[in-house]
């Protein structure tokens, strides 16, 4: 297992977010979405302008408690994290990714915890996180981690 560094993004982390985010994006979903949805996704999700201002919103924002980085021991990042309590006691999972090479090794479950117990730390007494599919890739990681299904595409557990 890897052992991950969690910490809060700072501004020099958004261009290695945006890239990470847009390689899980593909590696997760080319060939299952197909291209055009892909790119939607990508420049939606992934925009570096949108990716900085979200780490640079002083304080953060209503309902948004920011960006979160994975390190490995070298301190390259290895994952990234993005969520917020946008309903009292309603906290959403906006984002997480994982570097390929990293997953399966405790990155994303690191990550989620530290969302988690942010999100806690702001009344959150129950997670969402919303999915581009029914049969999503990342369905395995969330049942393992008590997610349940609210709609096909958005899981929920209690906190």
């Amino acid at each position: 297992m890897q052992l991950a560094d969690v910490r809060t993004a700072a501004a020099g982390d958004a261009t290695t977010i945006s890239r990470l985010l847009a390689d899980a994006i593909r590696g997760s979903y080319d060939g299952i979405l197909g291209e055009i949805p892909v790119r939607r996704l990508v420049s939606t999700q992934c925009a570096l302008p949108r990716i900085r201002a979200e780490i640079e919103i002083p304080g953060g924002a209503p309902g948004w408690l920011g960006w979160l980085v994975a390190t490995d021991a070298e301190g390259a990042v290895v994952g990234a994290a993005a969520g917020g309590v946008p309903v009292p006691g309603e906290g959403e999972l906006y984002a997480l990714a994982v570097a390929e090479g990293s997953r399966r090794r405790g990155v994303g479950s690191a990550l989620l915890a530290a969302a988690t117990d942010r999100m806690r730390g702001y009344g959150a007494a129950e997670q969402r996180v919303s999915l581009p599919l029914e049969a999503d890739p990342s369905l395995p990681f969330y049942d393992k981690r008590g997610f349940t299904p609210l709609t096909p595409t958005r899981l929920s557990r209690p906190l």
